[in-house]
């Protein structure tokens, strides 16, 4: 298996926010989502970048052992299950280690990720960027429900899951958008943090540089109270937001 080949965009190697503890986060190259706030849009599409295979990946990984053993590996995109054999392989290896596990996904191809594959993750970085069908059409370009039913089979498998939520005002901040991923993830049984990200610009410059409409130059970031209120909306259904 560590000689699947995988198609890399970065490497943060001591990355604080995208799973528990100091990790080690593998960026893959490939999404089919068109996310209007994507601050990777040279990820977007079909896999690039370098070539390396699992093998090679995960000895630079270990390298960081000792700096990770509290933290881990977390493999995010793009879209990681564009490459599901590459990061089956990378998670196993991973575990081989005694590392902790994070795939973090939109779960829009959640359908590739094999039973095999997640016996090896131990957190899902969900990201959900809308609950409404319309609206997430409008976000991502793809549909809502096939996120919806990763997140199901999740649960099902008991496997830990951060949901993440971007709140765009003018775009994802209706109440009525909100309350519905506040009642569903409410019935799931496996989520253990939801993370309200404020909308922000970071990846405009890269939309220049590539030359591609920028639909959000227009969009303000919220404000806190904005943020307070999103929570407010998960805390009524007893879903502590941070």
């Amino acid at each position: 298996m560590l000689e699947s080949i995988g198609h890399i965009h970065s490497v943060e190697t001591c990355g604080t926010v995208d799973g528990p503890g100091l990790r080690y986060v593998l960026f893959l190259s490939g999404c089919p989502l068109r996310c209007q706030y994507c601050h990777n849009p040279d990820a977007q599409g079909r896999p690039a970048g370098s070539e390396k295979t699992a093998g090679e990946v995960l000895a630079d990984v270990v390298k960081y052992k000792n700096f990770i053993k509290r933290g881990g590996l977390t493999i995010s995109g793009g879209e990681p299950l564009m490459q599901p054999e590459f990061v089956h392989a990378l998670f196993r290896g991973a575990k081989e280690q005694g590392l902790h596990t994070t795939l973090d996904t939109s779960g829009f191809l959640g359908h590739r990720a094999s039973d095999r594959l997640l016996d090896n993750v131990d957190l899902v970085l969900l990201d959900i960027k809308s609950f409404d069908p319309t609206t997430y059409k409008k976000v991502t370009g793809v549909t809502l429900s096939p996120t919806l039913e990763f997140a199901k089979r999740l649960d099902a498998k008991g496997i830990d899951v951060w949901i993440r939520f971007v709140l765009v005002p003018g775009l994802t901040d209706a109440e009525e958008n909100i309350d519905g991923l506040a009642e569903f993830v409410s019935e799931l049984g496996n989520v253990a943090k939801v993370e309200i990200l404020p909308f922000h610009k970071m990846g405009e410059s890269k939309y220049k540089q590539m030359d591609l409409p920028y639909h959000l130059a227009d969009t303000s970031e919220p404000e806190p109270e904005e943020v307070e209120r999103a929570r407010s909306i998960f805390a009524r259904h007893g879903v502590k937001a941070i």
